[in-house]
């Protein structure tokens, strides 16, 4: 069975980044991850990312360069580099916090967005 492709937003301001809490109960509730979602049948990946951040956060969205690539058993998630566009709000998420990116620990997130957490970590964006 092939994996879900889904698109996540790396959102960086200063020394932090937007992360946004998954609600309980589902697949890795209550972890933090890169706002996005899936990528529908014909889409580009900018596109579909342009398309969540507008029903998730509420917000417009520049899209840009590729940071990482990250799955599990379920998905395949491709991280990019976004700018938005309007003051984000928790549409979809229980939460949404900008957190410093020394404070983020891989143990908060779902492993499909560790590559993109490291190399943010690693100045790379």
């Amino acid at each position: 069975m092939s994996k879900l492709r889904v698109v996540g937003a790396v959102v960086r301001l200063e020394a932090e980044v937007l992360l946004a809490k998954r609600a309980p109960g589902g697949a890795h509730g209550g972890l933090w991850e890169f706002p996005g979602g899936k990528v529908e049948a014909g889409e580009s990946d900018p596109s579909a990312l342009k398309r969540e951040l507008k029903e998730e956060l509420g917000v417009s969205a520049e899209v840009g360069e590729l940071v990482g690539v990250g799955e599990d058993s379920v998905v395949q998630l491709w991280c990019y580099h976004c700018t938005l566009i309007g003051e984000p709000k928790a549409l979809e998420h229980s939460e949404l916090r900008w957190f410093s990116i020394a404070d983020v620990g891989t143990e908060m997130m779902p492993p499909a967005d560790h590559p993109a957490l490291l190399a943010l970590r690693a100045g790379r964006i």
